[in-house]
């Protein structure tokens, strides 16, 4: 199984974090190791070395099929379900790692900061583009978003992916997360919906 993850896939979250709009030709991709997935409302446990970690919440898609240079307009037949995750970011280490030039591997792949919810068939939904989610903490809204707002919508991502790797069935792609994002602490509990259905229940610790 592999992690893939989008980043800066949202205009206001690029803002956010640049204080400028920054956008970039071709999706930003990054992975996370396998042992960086929180599944079953297993409780996140917040590194200590870390400094700041902040939650970033996404819409995530779980690819079904085995695929290799898919083309986009066929894109949507490797993926059958969504949930939301959380895509824990070290982000005191993230700011130290961009001044130097250097990869994002040690910020956004440590062990538990994929957190997932339960997957939900994308059939359900008449257009798992137009998705919206978001994430309460001690049950109040922190964040909010949806599919719409993404710089690159689903099929572009799934199949630029594959330009570069085999996809697998089983494989996950986080695929951005919108503004809003900030920082977690002991004892909070998180909550995650994809629309109106809770997916996404942990706490931190």
């Amino acid at each position: 199984m592999k992690i893939f993850a989008v980043g800066m896939n949202y205009a206001q979250h690029n803002k956010e974090l640049h204080g400028t709009l920054y956008t970039s030709e071709e999706p930003v991709i990054f992975t996370k190791a396998d042992s960086a997935l929180l599944k079953d409302g297993k409780p996140f446990f917040v590194p200590d070395h870390l400094g700041r970690v902040d939650y970033e919440t996404e819409l995530v898609v779980r690819i079904c099929r085995l695929g290799k240079g898919i083309p986009e307009r066929f894109a949507h037949r490797y993926y059958d379900a969504v949930t939301v995750g959380i895509d824990f970011t070290a982000r005191d280490l993230q700011q130290q790692l961009r001044q130097k030039g250097l990869p994002w591997e040690l910020c956004k792949g440590f062990d538990g900061s994929a957190a997932i919810g339960e997957w939900v068939d994308k059939d359900k939904f008449r257009d798992v583009n137009a998705l919206h989610f978001r994430l309460d903490i001690n049950g109040s809204t922190v964040q909010e978003g949806c599919a719409s707002d993404m710089i690159f919508k689903i099929d572009r991502l799934v199949s630029y992916i594959s330009e570069f790797f085999t996809l697998k069935t089983g494989d996950i792609l986080y695929t951005g997360t919108p503004a809003g994002v900030g920082p977690v602490k002991i004892d909070d509990h998180l909550t995650g919906y994809l629309e109106d259905r809770k997916v996404l229940e942990f706490n931190v610790k």
